[in-house]
């Protein structure tokens, strides 16, 4: 049976990204708890088509129990990742969670993919999935059930997964290759490093661009919850996994998903990457 510490009062999470979605939901989840939360992402004003920002989340994590602390962070500056990661230490006193968060999405064909789309979602998927857990390793060390949680897919290497977006591909597999390589390396020191990523496709605006309707998806309240699950573990009993939310769930005992659906009874779209 795998060690549970149930609550995550107290506990700092590092998050890069949200600002909205997915991110935001794990963050509010562990306010309830009484978390603290450094949110480290870009959006510190508001954005013309996007809702949310650092500042619009951080109200809603004191609201909701925990203490806040918005950071303006561009995950492709190593500056600007150490300088956040120093003024959370000595905001909160340390770092228990890192949450890789942040992520960048251009669905498109070799031929169709500038390099600078390229570009950024290696630098922000990769190099920043990268450069964070390596600014945060030396205060996760130190905690004492110490997690990385990374927003990336189980390593399914078949076709299908590249021959539509290669490059998308390549750089969400990168991260989940940090998974494997971190979870080992870390391992002698009891930092856990998981992947979560959802079975279905979440009501994002994500999955707007990629235009899934709302009614196919499910709410990220799952992908929280999950997340919740995961970090509430026992971080030498449970590192190198790629848990997918519903499994992640299941494990806990959980068997009834239809709360979770944004129409509950309707069928869903398994998002990408998934069987």
């Amino acid at each position: 049976m795998t060690e549970r510490i149930r609550s995550l009062e107290g506990k700092t999470l590092f998050m890069t990204g949200g600002s909205r979605g997915i991110g935001k939901a794990i963050a509010l989840r562990a306010a309830r708890d009484g978390a603290n939360i450094a949110i480290a992402a870009k959006t510190s004003e508001p954005h013309p088509s996007l809702e949310g920002t650092i500042h619009s989340v951080a109200a809603e994590i004191e609201e909701a129990g925990g203490r806040a602390l918005p950071l303006t962070v561009d995950v492709r500056n190593e500056e600007e990742i150490a300088a956040a990661v120093r003024e959370t230490v000595r905001a909160f006193g340390g770092i228990d969670i890192l949450v890789n968060n942040a992520s960048a999405l251009h669905l498109s064909k070799t031929p169709d993919t500038p390099a600078k789309r390229f570009d950024l979602m290696f630098d922000i998927n990769v190099r920043g999935t990268f450069l964070t857990t390596q600014a945060c390793h030396p205060h996760l060390a130190r905690a004492a059930n110490p997690h990385v949680l990374v927003l990336s897919p189980p390593l399914n290497l078949k076709p299908e997964w590249f021959a539509e977006h290669c490059a998308y591909t390549m750089s969400k597999y990168a991260m989940s290759m940090c998974v494997l390589g971190m979870a080992e390396e870390f391992r002698e020191v009891g930092i856990a490093v998981n992947a979560l990523w959802p079975a279905t496709m979440i009501q994002t605006a994500a999955s707007l661009v990629i235009g899934v309707p709302a009614e196919d998806c499910r709410k990220p309240d799952i992908m929280a919850d999950a997340a919740h699950a995961v970090l509430t573990r026992g971080s030498r009993e449970a590192t190198g996994r790629f848990f997918l939310d519903d499994e992640a769930l299941g494990e806990e005992g959980v068997t009834d998903f239809e709360s979770y659906a944004v129409v509950p009874g309707k069928r869903l779209a398994r998002d990408l990457f998934v069987e």
